[in-house]
């Protein structure tokens, strides 16, 4: 006998997004090739007036304190110590540049949010970082980044509000992405951009990355070296 009950659908989990609108697989290489190439430290400041003379393309990388910054620049570059990790928050207490095979300049940005940073690294946020963001020519994006195992915390909300006053065009990247199920991933991201879309400089598309698998790694580079015009 058939069965004429009626039939009760089944919920599906929503699936993350890792791949960016747009990217085409001569774009994927192009990423490639770039960040195989050398990538060497060449400048560090802790003042305004010691910052390098603008020359050519700067990527920033800006992130809470142990949101996998260092993890993420290695990973991307395929180096093991370009970029110090460190489990002591706030070991970043300047703006390191990096040359990336002569068409790119990767500048890390120090740590925020940390619990027992002193009172003059808080002010460094608010005076030499949004001086260098808000004045810096050759900036052309400041990837953001933010852990998606976790809720976005008060400081990241106070750093997208200075770049938004700062008016430099920046761009989220959820890091540690292995670290969730691919129902929640799908719900961070969908968080993400809503968030995004309340800020008017941030750029509308999110990235979403995990050290540790190379998830979203050939994504991300191809992305960045599309801004190196």
């Amino acid at each position: 006998m058939a069965d004429d009950a009626p039939h009760q659908a089944v919920a599906t989990e929503p699936r993350p997004d890792l791949s960016p609108a747009g990217l085409t697989d001569e774009a994927i290489e192009a990423g490639r090739k770039l960040f195989a190439a050398e990538c060497r430290f060449f400048f560090g400041a802790q003042k305004l007036e010691q910052l390098p003379p603008p020359a050519g393309i700067e990527i920033a990388f800006a992130g809470r304190s142990n949101v996998g910054k260092s993890s993420l620049l290695n990973a991307l570059t395929g180096r093991n110590s370009l970029a110090r990790v460190s489990t002591e928050p706030g070991r970043t207490r300047q703006l390191n540049f990096f040359d990336l095979g002569g068409r790119l300049t990767l500048v890390d940005m120090p740590g925020y949010g940390y619990a027992r940073a002193s009172k003059q690294i808080k002010a460094d946020w608010q005076g030499m970082m949004f001086d260098y963001l808000r004045g810096r020519t050759t900036l052309v994006r400041v990837m953001l980044l933010l852990d998606s195992r976790i809720e976005v915390k008060q400081a990241d909300h106070d750093v997208m509000d200075l770049l938004d006053r700062a008016a430099v065009t920046y761009q989220i990247v959820l890091t540690k992405a292995d670290g969730l199920k691919p129902g929640a991933l799908a719900r961070k991201q969908e968080d993400i951009r809503a968030l995004v879309a309340k800020h008017p400089a941030a750029f509308p598309e999110i990235a979403t990355t995990s050290s540790e698998t190379g998830a979203g790694l050939p994504e991300l580079r191809a992305v960045l070296t599309g801004l190196a015009h």
